[in-house]
Order: C-alpha cells, then structure tokens, then sequence
C-alpha cells in the first residue's frame, strides 16, 4: 500500500484555524484543539450575533421615538398610529435619527399630526 503524507494539508488546515483564531487569549489561539473549538464557537456567536444586532437596533430606534415623542405629550405607539392614519411612510431609523439630531423637523412632523 501506498503511503500518504499529508503534512500540506494538514498544515494549511490547522494555519487556517490559527489565522482565525488570531487575537484570542492564551491557549485558544496557541493550541490547535483548543484554538479549533473557540472559532467553532465565535463563528457560531457571529451568525447569531449579526441577527441580534438588528432586534437590538430596532430596539434602540424606539426607545429614541419614544423619549422624544414623549416631550410633545405623545407615546411612541400614538405617534406610530397617527402616521399610519396620515400615510406618512417613514421608518424608525430615520424618526430616531430626526429625533436625536434634527429636532425641529421632528417637532413639526409631531405637530402635523
């Protein structure tokens, strides 16, 4: 039978690993089964992370809307309500960010309605 050597392989599997698990503390990113495990695990957290991100942003939107729609003796769940009924489209992120950095303009949609 024929030997097979895989040092390349091998080699270039494990550096993949390593290059990954560049920047994480102590063994996980000296040793390869640890270093192994921990990017198995940080891959997994990313994916869930990315999802994540957007409720935590979507939540960050409304608690802006809310804080100041509240100045103007409004609720954030009236102010949406009161769009829908004028058909004003306009999405949370760009109310927070008339919120926070153009309140006039946020004043003035709030007293249309």
């Amino acid at each position: 039978m024929v030997r097979v050597k895989r040092g390349n392989v091998a080699k270039k599997r494990r550096k993949k690993i390593f290059s990954i698990a560049k920047g994480f503390r102590g063994t996980h990113s000296k040793l390869f089964r640890m270093a192994n495990q921990q990017v198995m695990k940080a891959l997994r957290y990313g994916y869930v992370g990315r999802k994540r991100k957007k409720r935590d942003f979507r939540k960050l939107w409304i608690t802006r809307i809310n804080a100041a729609a509240r100045l103007y003796d409004i609720n954030y769940s009236s102010l949406i309500a009161k769009l829908k009924l004028s058909q004003i489209s306009i999405n949370r992120k760009m109310l927070a960010q008339m919120a926070v950095n153009d309140m006039p303009s946020f004043t003035s949609l709030v007293k249309i309605l």
